[in-house]
């Protein structure tokens, strides 16, 4: 696997700001050095995207198919309502595993349901940042490139 991109959607360039006791107080960049860091520890490049528009994100996901090995995605509240983003996500060849930084099934009922999760790999969710590194590694794995 060469290059793995990570989608984060919306309110996600508030982390360390946005309800610090449900998302901790790590900010976006950091987030996305510590992927980078781990990346090349794989030898791996890691791009990560992030965008409060849905369209957007459609885009990426569309783009990624040909670009990219693998693509981890937080969807944000798009992951409760975006049949455009699941339709996306179904339409690319390359694996998806969703992350989501808090355990979505511990908050509110509309976050307990994800139209997004049937057409991925798999679901991380409740786990915080470290969540996404098990996304890389889930990647790496379903590539064959780690046990």
């Amino acid at each position: 696997m060469n290059k793995i991109l990570v989608i984060n959607g919306p309110n996600l360039n508030r982390l360390g700001v946005r309800e610090p006791a449900v998302y901790g107080t790590d900010n976006l960049q950091n987030l996305e050095e510590r992927l980078q860091r781990a990346g090349r520890d794989h030898e791996v490049e890691v791009e990560c995207v992030q965008s409060n528009h849905e369209g957007v994100i459609i885009d990426w996901i569309h783009e990624a198919d040909e670009k990219f090995d693998g693509i981890m995605i937080n969807p944000g509240a798009f992951t409760h309502y975006s049949y455009a983003i699941r339709d996306a996500i179904a339409s690319i060849s390359v694996p998806v595993i969703e992350v989501h930084i808090s355990n979505v099934h511990k908050r509110e009922e509309f976050r307990h349901h994800s139209v997004t999760a049937p057409v991925t790999h798999g679901q991380i969710v409740g786990l915080g940042l470290y969540g996404y590194e098990l996304a890389l590694h889930a990647l790496l794995q379903l590539r064959g490139e780690i046990k």
